[in-house]
């Protein structure tokens, strides 16, 4: 008797601690029904709000600002139609299901068409990191947008709203990935439309999935003339099969991007354990994830024997690295190496002629100062030949245009500030 009062107050406790997650007691049924078929529709003010939305995600976008997308995000309208549509799958309301997806195509061309023309005239036209997050969707998106359209629905039901909903609206992203696809459809750039835009499709899908679920666990009302009774396993059944359908490419993204992130931490970790060399500097590295995969390193100063490359290369598979090519690029007279070596010149020559411009600049302000006759100059370096002596003599030429000829002491000034200020061993002028 005693043992059967302890498991009595032990189901006692259970089913009390159970009762934290009921949500029957506070559902406002009238209410949600109301909000849902509210927030359907597109015209008027939720146009407008649509459409200004969709300028501030895209600025937010094209200038790599998260808090200018959230804040759009926070206004827009979207989710509506998505939640609708969801509603009405639930309550077997089919004539309520189709306004959801007319107004849904409706809100989708709007929001593509006005990111399009944002992305037309914008004179940004590089992809910032905010927007190339919008176009590899994974099975992750799939779970955020699952978990926000379950939080949105539950919201949504209740006779307190709440703030769960501006959460949602954050969190499901529904604006950047129509924006992106603007972007792509404006640059040209169809990886970009078609990796955003199945992202936006995978949000939709999923928010109206939990939305289903939950009005279901809720037990709305359905419209009598829906539905028969034994075609609702049917619905299910269909909803189930979208569901995987719609899943699989993300899964397959999420997989790819996880063993890409995992090869590429394997690559580093291989190359900091093994090229650490005294006299040698990595100056270049590219690691290539696909089939094969690829390590390439471009090396400067003492070169690396071969044997060693070979015996370093026998290491990739305690790396799991095993299939991976490595390439070591460190004689840069090869023809493959030409691009890397033009490169490299090409900074070096880019500097030295940005640091010779600032001198100069730097000068003529010192020049309009000491000699306000002085109009325009020169300043190079040459070489003069001898040919009895058969030798060259370096030296500075300063070719100046003044208002009026200097005199032979302003020229002697000038020559001793131009070899004192520009530190030059020997300098002729030439006026005009």
């Amino acid at each position: 008797m005693s043992n059967l009062s302890e498991q009595n107050v032990t189901y006692a406790k259970i089913i009390k601690f159970m009762e934290l997650f009921h949500l029957h007691e506070d559902t406002d049924q009238e209410g949600t029904i109301e909000s849902v078929r509210k927030g359907i529709e597109f015209k008027g003010t939720n146009l407008w709000t649509l459409i200004f939305a969709i300028f501030i995600a895209s600025i937010g976008l094209n200038v790599n600002s998260t808090a200018v997308i959230i804040g759009a995000m926070l206004i827009s309208p979207l989710m509506g139609p998505i939640v609708g549509a969801g509603f009405a799958a639930g309550t077997n309301d089919f004539d309520l299901l189709k306004r959801c997806f007319r107004n849904l195509g409706i809100a989708t061309l709007v929001s593509i068409a006005t990111s399009t023309l944002y992305f037309s005239v914008t004179p940004i036209n590089e992809a910032q990191s905010e927007l190339l997050a919008r176009t590899t969707p994974t099975i992750f998106d799939v779970l955020i947008a699952l978990f926000g359209g379950a939080t949105g629905i539950i919201a949504n039901t209740r006779k307190e709203k709440g703030t769960a909903i501006a959460g949602v609206a954050i969190a499901t992203a529904l604006m950047p990935p129509l924006c992106t696809a603007g972007f792509g459809l404006a640059q040209g750039e169809w990886n970009f439309f078609l990796g955003a835009f199945y992202l936006y499709f995978i949000n939709s899908v999923f928010i109206a999935i939990a939305t289903f679920v939950f009005v279901r666990y809720l037990k709305f009302r359905k419209v009598d003339w829906g539905l028969y009774k034994e075609k609702e396993a049917k619905v299910r059944m269909y909803l189930a099969v979208f569901a995987l359908i719609t899943i699989l490419p993300s899964i397959y993204t999420a997989w790819q991007i996880a063993n890409s992130s995992l090869f590429k931490a394997r690559a580093n970790l291989f190359i900091t354990q093994n090229f650490d060399f005294p006299k040698t500097k990595i100056i270049e590295t590219n690691i290539k994830y696909g089939s094969p995969s690829r390590i390439e390193l471009s090396i400067i100063g003492a070169k690396i024997p071969e044997e060693t490359i070979t015996s370093i290369q026998n290491k990739l598979a305690n790396y799991q690295l095993g299939d991976t090519e490595l390439s070591v690029i460190q004689d840069f007279s090869a023809p493959n190496t030409e691009s890397l070596k033009f490169e490299i010149l090409s900074e070096i020559y880019k500097n030295t002629n940005a640091t010779q411009e600032k001198n100069l600049d730097q000068l003529g302000k010192e020049l309009q100062i000491l000699f306000p006759d002085l109009e325009t100059f020169s300043l190079t370096e040459t070489k003069e030949y001898n040919p009895s002596k058969d030798e060259y003599d370096n030296y500075h030429l300063f070719a100046g245009r003044w208002k009026k000829k200097p005199a032979q002491k302003e020229t002697e000034k000038l020559s001793s500030f131009l070899e004192v200020r520009m530190n030059l061993t020997k300098v002729k002028l030439m006026t005009e």
